[in-house]
């Protein structure tokens, strides 16, 4: 219980930080609908975050050795809130990419400050429970966050800055707090071809689980209302596939702990795409079925990008597993770059189930690669622990490397 006390100021500031960078992805395809946004342009807004994302995963641990945690937690929490802000001023699209741009920037370098902070505080003994508290914390923003946006107006000047308002409280916590600040991690050395080198297979299903649930999260609420979902339908139509994932996590590391990991990735792949197939074919589904099929999607889609992590680690020394961690992340942060903007695309041409479509294809070649890969190299005596890896920073390699422990 003392060391939750001691890390409930970074918790706090997790839960403000979700429920404001969560809300504005649907809040912004709602908005751009009412301003008359293009499907493609309001696509373009995810992938601008995703980029904003990526940059500030690269930038965030040389500014944070440049002028400490403190600060360099307020520089992108105001960048944030001044992205925010701005949505209500400058009423373009391309605009608003930039602004996007600044978001994704603020929830990648506060999240490398706060998994810093906690780096540092941890030891081998607290780390399991530190880090199960930060999962469950940060995945129970990210699930109310998303039933915000029924209570949030689109295209209101109002909604925004409730937004920029819980981006700034984020700050109060974590600069308020007596604890004395760490010093500052080492920032990993980023070697794409790293994930590569050592699992091909996880490469490509972090690369697919970045496109499912980037295009899912950030085009999904045009979907919801091309198939006749309310604004607080749309909520709960995201809410269950954020619930559904998490709710995952745990059998299905227990399946990729006693199981070929290998054959968990494949399977996960086919259930993802009966659910896509259900979601992209299916009318008359009802809002209940349109519910339940998003529960089903997160339930299979999410984990994968958690088992690719841990069979890549499978294949990695201890030295390697920030560095690698970091990898996986960038292959991820490619992927969410290019999957909203291209899901915007095929949904206008051919309609809000190419959505489904997209990602069911994109799963099938995952399950075609993984099968090939299994020709190719035999399952690993010894393996590492599976970790719900969150995609938040590429400094979470620090804080779930050194409890991969080998069986």
């Amino acid at each position: 219980m003392r060391l939750l006390i001691s890390f409930a100021a970074l918790f706090l500031s997790t839960v403000l930080l979700q429920l404001s960078s969560g809300g504005v992805g649907p809040l912004d395809a709602l908005s751009g609908s009412v301003l008359g946004y293009s499907t493609q342009q309001i696509g373009l807004l995810g992938s601008a975050h995703f980029l904003g994302f990526f940059i500030g995963c690269w930038w965030a641990p040389r500014l944070m050795g440049s002028i400490g945690h403190s600060r360099a937690f307020a520089a992108f929490t105001a960048t944030g809130a001044i992205g925010l802000l701005a949505h209500m001023l400058v009423l373009d699209p391309y605009a608003w990419a930039a602004m996007r741009v600044a978001s994704g920037l603020c929830v990648a370098g506060c999240y490398t400050v706060i998994e810093a902070w906690l780096q540092a505080k941890v030891t081998n003994e607290t780390r399991g429970r530190a880090m199960g508290t930060y999962r469950i914390v940060d995945m129970s923003g990210s699930l109310v966050a998303q039933l915000m946006i029924g209570v949030l107006t689109p295209a209101s000047y109002v909604s925004y800055n409730l937004l920029a308002i819980l981006c700034c409280a984020a700050l109060l916590p974590i600069t308020l707090t007596t604890t004395k600040q760490p010093e500052t991690p080492k920032a990993p050395r980023l070697r794409p071809r790293l994930a590569f080198e050592r699992s091909p297979l996880a490469a490509a299903g972090v690369v697919v689980a970045a496109l499912s649930s980037a295009s899912f999260r950030m085009v999904g609420p045009v979907y919801g209302q091309q198939v006749g979902l309310s604004a607080g339908q749309i909520g709960y139509f995201l809410a269950a596939f954020v619930l559904g994932g998490a709710l995952a996590q745990y059998p299905a590391g227990w399946l990729a702990d006693k199981f070929d990991r290998r054959w968990v990735l494949i399977w996960l792949s086919i259930a993802a795409i009966v659910s896509c197939v259900i979601s992209a074919s299916v009318t008359g589904l009802g809002t209940t079925g349109i519910m339940a099929t998003a529960f089903f999607f997160g339930m299979t889609s999410f984990p994968i990008y958690s088992v690719a992590a841990a069979h890549a680690h499978d294949f990695a020394d201890d030295s390697e597993r920030v560095e690698l961690s970091a990898a996986l992340m960038f292959y991820f942060a490619l992927g969410a770059i290019a999957a909203p903007y291209g899901a915007s695309i095929l949904i206008t041409n051919f309609g809000p189930s190419a959505l489904f479509v997209m990602i069911a294809v994109g799963h099938a070649v995952l399950v075609l690669y993984g099968l090939t890969r299994m020709r190719v190299r035999a399952t690993p005596k010894e393996r590492t622990r599976y970790i719900y890896a969150p995609r938040t920073s590429f400094l979470i390699g620090r804080l779930t490397g050194r409890s991969r422990k080998r069986d």
